[in-house]
């Protein structure tokens, strides 16, 4: 947030005070960063998230009415029950109704509500979310019913959502915003600054200008003049304040809107053309080059390195079509240090050196103005004083930079001997290396023989071990061929030795029947029937037919 023109200050620079500041920096850095977020209808000189229908999408909305139903059914992601609300019905329904139907609904389809529209308010859907949140936006704006005396009924997820439509801010939608119900009626009927770290009532300081009485919503205290949007930015060179009618500017857009050039300065007498800044709302000019050294002297040593770098190039833009001397060599300066803050140079050497030139111009300015306006001679006193403070600046000026020089040179010594150590050091690494590679090639080639050693008895056993399994082959065949002879053999012989035993057998048995036969011949008388001795000749008849 840019603050009112502080007391402490010359009315050239408008600058925020150190309580202004830490109010800032008290506020919820999430607040930050979503107000830093552009909207689908963002421009691109600012941070903040207004958004601003142009003409031509103003043209396409009302000369395409059969658009409407389409981005009605687009808004409208699911069909929306008889309980349900959807953010169609709050865009275009009477705020009590809507305002009954969602005290009923559950707080979680009240936060996945106001995400579908944080969606579309962050631009990552492309042209189609932006048409959509465009044509809600329409819807809401054209509604009269929208007043003081219907909003207070709202639901205040209802009243939220109406605001973020009505003003394109997503921050209006986030938990962390703590803004009570009538200060978000007041925002959404353009009477309270809908800049979150403002809030002023509206037209702020009771402003009265042409301005400040036709725009809705316009805060002379945060806003551009030519772009209408706030940011963050303080204590920069990025803002440039009026010093007459208290209005800001951003120095991009008055840039682009040629509201800074050339104009007659009337603080050396000259009449010689200096570049200056014209207020828009005013009209009125005010000098550049005094703006430019009142912030860098207020500013420049709370500055880091981006942001020197950031508002040396901004100063470089403003004087870079400069005609006048004293501008050309701001010009010329500025660019230099841009280049020797890239290439390293400290920033707060930087800064001393833009702090002594500047004065070195205030200085010049001085001279040159009491030269015109007095057209006198000097006193030989007067003169010898100038001369002796003109030589004490540029003493301690070379003595600035000779330190500097000095430091830089002890620096690049300790970097030179740095080096030259990590030198020493990487040749004596680079000699091990070469003792470790040769030791990994003796070593390589040493395993290398054995591996051909070993790769030759590996084919000499190979080649015995063939020629045994020949070997073992040739015997096996042998033995299984002997084998089957042998049981041959033995099965002849077991059959022989038994042919032989049955011979016998059967020789023993036939002389036993004779034997028996004549013994029954002689005993046929007294025993014929004797059944035992029968018996004892069949079987023996039986195996003498086996036989």
């Amino acid at each position: 947030m840019l603050p009112p023109r502080p007391s402490g200050l010359p009315s050239s620079l408008f600058l925020a005070s150190s309580d202004a500041r830490a109010s800032n920096d008290n506020h919820d850095p999430r607040m930050n960063s979503d107000q830093n977020r552009e909207s689908p209808a963002e421009s691109a000189s600012s941070r903040d998230t207004w958004p601003i229908i142009d003409s031509a999408t103003q043209v396409k909305l009302e000369n395409q009415k059969a658009e409407d139903g389409y981005y009605e059914q687009s808004v409208i992601h699911k069909p929306a029950s008889a309980n349900k609300v959807s953010l169609l019905d709050i865009a275009r329904e009477q705020v009590d109704i809507i305002s009954e139907k969602m005290y009923l609904l559950p707080n979680e389809y009240l936060e996945e509500m106001k995400g579908r529209l944080r969606g579309m308010l962050e631009g990552n859907g492309g042209p189609q979310l932006r048409d959509e949140f465009l044509f809600l936006q329409r819807l809401v704006q054209s509604r009269s019913d929208l007043t003081a005396k219907s909003l207070i009924k709202a639901h205040r997820v209802q009243l939220e959502i109406l605001v973020a439509i009505n003003s394109g801010i997503q921050f209006f939608l986030h938990q962390s915003m703590n803004l009570s119900q009538s200060a978000l009626i007041e925002v959404f009927l353009y009477k309270r600054c809908r800049n979150i770290a403002c809030q002023n009532q509206l037209p702020a300081e009771d402003c009265h200008c042409e301005i400040c009485t036709n725009r809705k919503g316009f805060c002379s205290l945060c806003m551009c003049v030519i772009c209408n949007k706030f940011d963050f930015e303080v204590n920069t060179c990025r803002w440039i304040g009026c010093d007459s009618c208290a209005h800001w500017t951003h120095t991009d857009c008055a840039i682009r809107d040629k509201q800074i050039g050339q104009g007659p300065s009337p603080v050396n007498g000259l009449g010689s053309a200096e570049m200056q800044f014209r207020c828009r709302a005013c009209n009125r000019t005010s000098d550049l080059l005094g703006w430019v050294k009142d912030v860098f002297q207020q500013c420049a040593p709370t500055w880091d390195r981006e942001s020197l770098l950031r508002e040396l190039t901004v100063v470089s833009k403003i004087f870079r079509l400069s005609e006048n001397t004293r501008g050309r060599q701001l010009f010329w300066k500025s660019e230099e240090l841009i280049e020797k803050l890239k290439g390293g140079v400290a920033e707060t050497t930087a800064c001393r050196f833009i702090l002594t030139f500047l004065q070195e111009l205030e200085m010049d300015s001085s001279k040159s103005s009491e030269a015109g306006n007095n057209g006198r001679m000097i006193p030989p006193q007067e003169a010898c004083n100038r001369i002796a403070a003109v030589v004490q600046e540029a003493v301690q000026t070379m003595e600035i930079v000779a330190d500097e020089k000095m430091r830089m040179l002890k620096k690049a010594r300790q970097a030179l001997e740095t080096c030259d150590h990590e030198l020493e050091e990487k040749a004596k690494e680079v000699a091990e290396l070469k003792l470790e590679r040769q030791r990994k090639r003796l070593q390589i080639d040493e395993l290398e023989s054995i591996a051909r050693l070993k790769e030759a008895e590996a084919d000499m056993f190979q080649l015995k071990a063939d020629e045994a399994r020949r070997e073992a082959d040739r015997l096996q065949r042998i033995a299984l061929a002997k084998s089957g002879k042998s049981e041959e053999d033995y099965a002849s012989s077991y059959l022989k030795q038994r042919l032989s035993e049955a011979e016998a057998e059967k020789q023993f048995l036939f002389e036993k029947i004779k034997l028996q036969d004549q013994s029954s011949r002689s005993s046929q008388g007294n025993d014929i029937g004797d059944t035992s001795s029968q018996e004892l000749y069949t079987k023996i008849q039986e195996i003498l037919k086996s036989v």
